[in-house]
């Protein structure tokens, strides 16, 4: 059996696997692995726990050692240079007038390299920026291209609920989200009120879309005509969660019932439009070749009045 535990290099970033091996490791301690950029601290935040060695994937890293008190505060230092690498880049960015936002930036737990997000419409040339950063920090330099919600969730803030974005708190991964999800919950279509600070639809509305969808398999449909009781009418609104609908009477007054008390009327059946003609009763094309006659006029007759016309031509 091998012991496995979970680990995150940021707050509500993605999880990796890790073998703990020898070590003792809990939740919530910081220990050092090694990854594709090197080595990196990171937060212990589920495990340790066991799996069948079968089923391990192939490759997968062990802990280095836990964190001691001297590699937090070399991470420290590295924070307090990020804000000093941020600022010079800025400075260059507005200076050479590039198309970009800077969004943030990244040095690895051994200083080698400073990794700088940015967002941008299109393709930026930063080679001569490349070229300046390296020259002031003296390390690897990497400009790495994300989008607008990896932006929200690195910078953070505030939604519209008051609360603290989710993807900056503890939403991992990004779901698809649609129109769709915000017409189920009867939300409006204003795209102010359903959009995040992104500028994207809220990561939100896919938290209740699935409840939504099977309490309204309960409730009728709007124009449906249903009875419950004495009330007969059509039903004009829903309310999901209450599980009630409102029914517009013939006399145009509004009564809430509750909806598993109401019971859809059958819809009379609509009137099939008539058949068309049969191909029997069609009148039926001639063939190429095939003389055209009209009903009721003999050929023959038809015959003899051209010729009689033409005659009647020759005469001077």
């Amino acid at each position: 059996m091998a012991k496995i535990v979970k680990i995150q290099f940021q707050t509500a970033g993605r999880l990796y696997d890790f073998r703990t091996g020898d070590l003792d490791i809990t939740i919530e301690e910081r220990v050092i692995v090694e990854t594709e950029r090197g080595k990196s601290i990171g937060l212990v935040v589920k495990g340790p726990f066991e799996i069948d060695d079968r089923d391990v994937p192939e490759g997968l890293k062990t802990v280095l050692r836990k964190a001691v008190p001297e590699d937090l505060e070399s991470a420290a230092r590295h924070r307090a240079k990020e804000k000093d690498a941020f600022d010079l880049c800025l400075r260059r960015i507005r200076e050479r007038g590039m198309e970009m936002k800077l969004v943030k930036v990244e040095y690895l737990f051994d200083g080698s390299k400073a990794i700088f997000y940015f967002t941008a419409d299109g393709r930026i040339d930063f080679r001569e920026l490349v070229k300046d950063l390296a020259h002031a920090f003296h390390t690897r330099i990497e400009m790495r291209q994300i989008g607008v919600r990896d932006e929200a969730g690195m910078v953070g803030g505030l939604g519209i609920c008051g609360r603290e974005l989710c993807c900056s708190s503890f939403l991992r991964e990004f779901e698809p989200v649609s129109v769709k999800m915000a017409k189920e919950q009867n939300l409006a279509l204003n795209p102010t009120k359903i959009s995040g600070q992104c500028g994207r639809l809220l990561c939100c509305l896919a938290y209740e879309f699935e409840t939504y969808c099977t309490l309204r398999k309960c409730l009728p449909k709007c124009g449906k005509r249903v009875s419950c009781g004495s009330v007969e009418g059509e039903v004009v609104k829903l309310n999901i969660l209450d599980g009630t609908v409102t029914v517009k009477t013939d006399d145009n007054h509004e009564v809430i019932v509750r909806g598993d008390e109401v019971k859809v009327e059958s819809t009379p059946e609509r009137p099939k439009k008539p058949a068309k003609d049969s191909e029997e009763t069609k009148p039926k094309k001639p063939q190429r070749g095939q003389q055209r006659t009209q009903p009721g006029r003999p050929v023959k007759e038809r015959d003899e009045n051209r010729d009689n016309a033409a005659r009647t031509k020759e005469k001077p």
